[in-house]
This record gives structure tokens, C-alpha cells and sequence, in this order.
């Protein structure tokens, strides 16, 4: 298994022989060097989208119809993509799991808020989620973008991920501290990776919090487009 930070809160996970996209922001992100962005969508099998915020979905349309590849998210949004913009979509809801390619993929719940920019102020195309992922042995739990919840004892009851991917840069999520209270509280995590810091200044700049309120995790901190490999 290979886990590649884009920067922010996108990621490639090669998994199970699949290749997921997981919120690509590529053109305009500042952690991203525009001469990665060909390598960080070479293989794509399946694009995760966990809300409609511009820096998670910027790129979704593009990368799904250049690579012919379905974006699986909220069934509202993905409905509507599907038949307005010719997609090919797997869209479902919270609670529910789908099964891509041998890769199952869980939604639960995330507390943020999804919206896009409309003519006349902004629209609420579906809601914020997150996601379990299964494959190689492993369970990978992707929080999106959330603040901690009392949900997340029900997660690691049902599905005991052992990888963590949380988001920890504050302000607009967790911070350090809260996702370090999540990992304690909630979870038994052996590897647990941040994002959605460092991007801009108003953001967590170090996770230095984060690893040493965990010292019993693998807490680390990912490189843009350096792999960690997990066996």
C-alpha cells in the first residue's frame, strides 16, 4: 500500500491494485508544484470526494472526465453530476459501502459544512463525509474535513481502522490538539497521518503537538508526493 500526500487534504492511495484520488485539489494548490500534477493522477481508478468545498473539488470534473474514471461521494451531488455533466458516478450515502474493484469503501459522518459558489450566494450540494477503506489487510479511516465527534467511538467499534488520516490544521477543523484528542479517545490507530495544514498561514504550520501527544502512533508527518509505504 502506498499513500501519497498532494498537499492539503488530497491523497493517492494505491491499494488492492486500485489507485484512489481522494479530493484532488491540483491547479491553484500551493503545496502542489504544477510539474507533479501529471504524476499525482497517473494510474487513477476511482476519485473519493468527501464535500464541495473548493479546495477539495476543484479538480473532480476535470480529472473524471480526462481519465474516464467515476468520482464516488454523496449520492445528491454525484446524482446530478452524473446526469448534468456525463460522469460516470457511484453515489451512495452514510452508512452505506460500496465495493470498488475489491476495495470496500464505507461513508460515515463528518461535521463541517459543503457548499459551492452560485449566482446568487452559495449552494448546498450534499453533505460532508468521510470514509472507511478496506483493502490489503488494512482499514484506512479518512476523516474529511471534521471537528472531533462522539461518532467516531461507533466508527472504531465497527470498523477498528489501524490507519488514521485526519485532518489537524485548525480553524476551518480540528487542530493538533483536538485530533490528538480524537486518536486517544477513539481510536487505536498504529499509523496516523495529518493533513489540511501548512497550505496557508492562518493554518497549523508543524504536527510536532500531534506526535508527541501520541507517543505509542506512528504519527507521521508526509512530504508532498513522497510515497509512505504500508505493508
Amino acid at each position: 500500500m502506498k499513500i501519497t500526500w498532494l498537499g492539503h487534504a488530497s491523497f493517492k492511495i494505491e491499494i488492492g491494485g486500485q489507485v484512489l484520488l481522494v479530493d484532488p485539489w491540483l491547479s491553484g494548490n500551493p503545496m502542489l508544484p504544477e510539474e507533479h500534477r501529471a504524476a499525482a493522477t497517473d494510474g487513477v481508478t476511482h476519485i473519493l470526494l468527501t464535500h464541495a468545498h473548493f479546495d477539495h473539488v476543484a479538480d473532480v470534473l476535470n480529472i473524471a472526465k480526462d481519465k474516464d474514471v467515476p468520482v464516488v461521494g454523496q449520492y445528491d451531488l454525484l446524482s446530478h453530476w452524473e446526469e448534468k455533466q456525463g460522469i460516470a458516478a457511484v453515489g451512495f450515502n452514510k452508512g452505506g459501502t460500496v465495493d470498488l474493484d475489491g476495495i470496500k469503501v464505507t461513508m460515515v459522518h463528518a461535521t463541517h459544512s459543503s457548499s459551492v459558489a452560485g449566482p446568487g450566494g452559495p449552494e448546498v450540494p450534499g453533505t460532508e463525509c468521510g470514509y472507511m477503506i478496506e483493502g490489503e489487510g488494512h482499514t484506512i479511516y479518512l476523516s474529511g474535513d471534521t471537528d472531533v465527534m462522539a461518532d467516531m467511538k461507533v466508527f472504531n467499534d465497527l470498523h477498528a481502522p489501524d490507519i488514521g488520516i485526519l485532518c489537524a490544521g485548525g480553524y476551518f477543523t480540528m487542530d493538533m490538539r483536538r485530533a490528538a484528542y480524537a486518536a486517544k479517545t477513539f481510536f487505536n490507530f498504529k499509523t496516523l497521518i495529518p493533513c489540511h495544514y501548512k497550505t496557508f498561514p492562518i493554518l497549523e504550520q508543524s504536527a510536532k503537538p500531534l506526535v508527541e501527544a501520541l507517543p505509542d502512533v506512528n504519527v507521521i508527518e508526509p512530504e508532498v508526493m513522497q510515497p509512505i509505504e504500508l505493508s
